[in-house]
């Protein structure tokens, strides 16, 4: 029952990954990968509420969002690739900053979704 549950959980995140990707970089026109920072900033903050609101749900719950929905959303895999390519550009600047501001982003938000969930279930 469990993989069932990641299952559908990804079959929602890996589409929205790919319809928020695309609107983003179609705003944001340049070398910078708007769109995978996007996701993967709001997908950190998704689990982050999920694991500060962890003691009150139950596992199952913790599968579909967190493992299905979340893992599906979020990419580190076109993350790395994304900055390589920023590297082979010659556009280091841009990749220094975009994984610095990825993982500050990445973190607070993680951080400030686990607070809100706890201030929220006491």
């Amino acid at each position: 029952m469990t993989a069932l549950l990641v299952v559908l959980g990804a079959a929602v995140g890996a589409p929205l990954r790919y319809l928020v990707d695309r609107a983003v970089q179609a705003r944001h026109r340049g070398l910078v990968p708007w769109g995978t920072f996007a996701v993967n900033v709001v997908g950190s903050l998704v689990l982050g509420a999920l694991a500060g609101a962890g003691s009150v749900l139950p596992g199952p719950v913790c599968a579909l969002v967190g493992t299905g929905f979340c893992g599906a959303l979020t990419t580190y895999s076109t993350f790395g690739y994304e900055t390589v390519r920023l590297v082979e550009r010659g556009a280091r600047r841009h990749a220094v900053g975009y994984v610095v501001l990825s993982v500050v982003a990445g973190l607070g938000a993680a951080a400030l979704g686990f607070a809100a969930a706890r201030a929220l279930v006491g």
